[in-house]
């Protein structure tokens, strides 16, 4: 029988991807009760002053959905002065300053991690609101500090028509046919393109888990790179089976499918998809977010092997990997490294997720050198005993 999981309400992950996921909202009382005192407001918008950090200020005039105005970092101290009624900060990528706040992804462990985008925290107070929109990724939202009100209306695609002339893509109404007030702890599920509205009944903190998917256009571009970059492919195709025509200025039907099957021929067969694919999927969104690590040798690790470090990938950092035949294929913030599927555990357990001590057993592990260069390349961190004070 599947595990039924507390932040989904007692669904299991089987249940909820099969009838929820992409398709309909979920609201579950009391899902993440670890959020609520995790932070503080004022540790948000201290954080939004920080260098290197992605914030916006949205500023409200009047309660009309017509008179918006934004601010985006970097923000100062005086951003904050002589505020409007209605006002509200988000800050982006939250869980890469926060290591408490990170481990919050576990409990979304049934979605893999390459779908992750990162954990924005939105600060309002009383009234304050980003207006009625859609977005196109799944977002779990979270209520942490304070309570806020959230009314879901109808399904939006890119032809859905906004207020015209604004800073945000605001639509002009929603058919509203879900009304609640999201408590501290409670979560509410909301697929893409759903049109949604939250208002903050108080001063209130909102986590937003968003999972997001490549474009097609980013695809294209990305594997058209490493096309680009092949020689291989800068010979001219074969022709086709050529017959006599007087309509020489005519591309004719066979032609054109001719020319179309080699070029998904050679998408299909190349490796250069699967390079430009996972270079794309693992490449960091915010990559001045990952910090910079002292090169180390493997006496270092030896040196601190029995002080009870711990070894995880870095919050702001992605570590994936390719499973094909007698090999692993990692792709570390978009740099490659192959591996023997024998000797590639330790390393899939910490791409999927675990955190590892660092012990004579890592350390003689057949991937140790792989190991330490992602550790050098920030792609993977050091944790030292009895270090949970969050960086917030």
């Amino acid at each position: 029988m599947s595990q039924a999981l507390k932040v989904l309400g007692g669904l299991s992950a089987e249940t909820f991807l099969r009838e929820y996921w992409q398709k309909k909202p979920l609201l579950v009382r009391n899902a993440l009760p670890e959020l609520v005192t995790l932070l503080e407001p004022s540790d948000i918008q201290e954080l939004a002053l920080e260098d290197h950090v992605t914030a916006r200020l949205i500023l409200q005039q009047g309660k009309a959905h017509d008179q918006w105005q934004t601010k985006s970092s970097p923000l100062k101290a005086k951003d904050f002065k002589k505020l409007p009624q209605y006002w509200t900060l988000l800050v982006q990528a939250v869980d890469q300053h926060s290591l408490e706040l990170a481990e919050m992804w576990k409990k979304f462990s049934f979605i893999p991690q390459w779908r992750r985008d990162d954990i924005m925290v939105s600060y309002a107070p009383q009234g304050g609101s980003v207006g009625q929109h859609f977005d196109f990724y799944d977002v779990f939202l979270v209520q942490g500090h304070g309570e806020r009100r959230w009314q879901l209306g109808q399904m939006c695609d890119a032809n859905t028509p906004l207020v015209p002339n604004q800073p945000l893509k605001i639509l002009p109404d929603m058919q509203v046919h879900f009304d609640e007030v999201l408590q501290p702890g409670d979560l509410l599920y909301v697929p893409p393109g759903l049109s949604h509205y939250g208002v903050a009944e108080n001063e209130c903190l909102t986590y937003s888990f968003g999972f997001r998917m490549p474009n097609v256009a980013s695809m294209l571009d990305r594997v058209s790179d490493q096309f680009a970059d092949n020689n291989a492919f800068k010979n001219p195709v074969v022709d086709v089976i050529r017959q006599n025509s007087t309509a020489i200025g005519e591309v004719s039907t066979l032609e054109f499918e001719h020319l179309k099957a080699q070029l998904i021929d050679a998408l299909k067969n190349s490796t250069c998809f699967d390079a430009g694919i996972m270079q794309l999927m693992s490449e960091p969104k915010y990559p001045d977010n990952i910090p910079e690590a002292d090169e180390l040798e493997l006496s270092d690790l030896l040196e601190v092997a029995e002080e009870s470090y711990q070894l995880q990938v870095d919050p702001a950092s992605r570590l994936l990997y390719q499973t094909k035949a007698d090999q692993v294929t990692f792709w570390g913030n978009g740099e490659k490294t192959t591996v023997l599927l024998s000797e590639s555990d330790v390393l899939k357990a910490l791409a999927d997720g675990e955190t590892l001590a660092l012990n004579s057993e890592i350390l003689a592990h057949d991937s140790i050198s792989s190991v330490l260069q992602f550790i050098n390349d920030a792609v993977l961190m050091l944790i030292p005993p009895q270090d949970e004070e969050d960086i917030v």
